[in-house]
């Protein structure tokens, strides 16, 4: 016992200085980004400066990517992978066939084929940028440095979703966006919301889609809705007064809904553009989107001379990311359903 004692606390004393040293370098970081120290200044407590950027801490970027997570449901259940250049994933376009031999073997073992096709995840270039008054950074009564880095995470994270929700930046697109890539799923009974049945027709409907995936896409699948939908669901009752939308029960982890059994999430990043009324909902396996994070590449940049003529600063978070749906053509992952209003 007074050994396990001695060992707890040297390992509290060692954890300790740990704690310290990360917060030194993430109150060095933010202020080093606003100007209240120097390059020199920064350089001694840990920080990478130099030709007027800053690459983004360990202990920063993690914060932005935790944050990510929370905000990017692809980020959540999708597959990250850290590389420190492109990588190329086999995937699947033919299953391979096994052999069944019922009698006494006389012939060799026929070959099994598989082959696969590479998709190459190619890191496309990221940036956020945010403006400040150097009245504010003359403050000192509120944390400007703080809030800067704050509102320069939210910009980017808003940037990063849409690359991988929708793809559709001018000269930055993604074909492999989830809304590119995603398979469109169409029920075989129409679904008319303004009818006195919709609700059953819906069910119906929801129903027919989580069960066309193979098994075992379906056995991890997961709705992601946006906003619309999941206000649609939300009024909905079949038939018979059944709820579609329902909590989850403790068996099923207490967090959270489901829809016809399958956990659901909402974002307004699924919104369809130019008409967020429009329910869309997808359904599938996430994981096989994959995303590449380039280690080391998370760098902020302080832009000074270029608003010099309106008195701010600007302040300019990079990064290089790439995010792609990918399976193969004979197991599409994920499934995608935009219900027409008028229908």
């Amino acid at each position: 016992a007074a050994m396990a004692a001695v060992r707890d606390a040297l390992s509290t004393r060692a954890a300790e200085p740990k704690k310290r040293n990360q917060a030194e370098i993430r109150s060095a970081f933010a202020k080093f980004v606003v100007g209240q120290i120097s390059e020199s200044e920064a350089r001694a407590l840990g920080i990478e400066a130099g030709n007027g950027s800053v690459t983004v801490p360990e202990v920063i970027a993690s914060e932005i990517i935790t944050y990510a997570q929370e905000e990017n449901l692809l980020r959540k259940y999708g597959t990250v992978v850290r590389t420190a250049g492109d990588v190329k994933y086999p995937v699947l376009v033919k299953k391979a066939e096994g052999n069944v031999n019922k009698k006494e073997r006389t012939t060799e073992i026929l070959e099994t084929s598989i082959e696969f096709d590479e998709i190459l995840l190619d890191p496309a270039e990221f940036d956020a940028l945010a403006t400040v008054t150097k009245k504010l950074l003359a403050m000192s009564g509120a944390p400007i440095e703080s809030i800067v880095v704050e509102e320069l995470k939210k910009a980017y994270v808003r940037k990063e979703t849409n690359y991988m929700f929708n793809g559709d930046d001018v000269d930055n697109l993604n074909p492999g966006a989830l809304s590119k890539k995603a398979v469109a799923f169409t029920p075989t009974v129409a679904v008319d919301l303004k009818a006195a049945d919709a609700g059953q027709k819906v069910y119906d409907a929801l129903i027919e889609m989580k069960n066309t995936p193979v098994t075992e896409v379906m056995k991890k699948g997961r709705w992601i809705v946006n906003r619309a939908a999941l206000t649609m669901v939300e009024k909905m009752k079949t038939s018979d007064g059944f709820p579609l939308l329902r909590p989850m029960t403790q068996a099923e982890g207490g967090i959270g809904n489901t829809l016809v059994g399958y956990p659901m999430e909402f974002t307004d990043a699924a919104d369809k553009k130019g008409t967020p009324d429009v329910p869309v909902l997808y359904f599938g396996d996430y994981s096989s989107f994959h995303i590449q994070d380039v280690i080391g590449a998370m760098q902020i940049q302080k832009l000074v001379e270029k608003f010099s003529g309106t008195n701010r600063i600007g302040f300019q978070i990079y990064n290089l990311l790439d995010g792609q749906l990918i399976y193969s053509p004979f197991e599409p992952t994920v499934y995608k359903y935009e219900m027409p209003i008028g229908e």
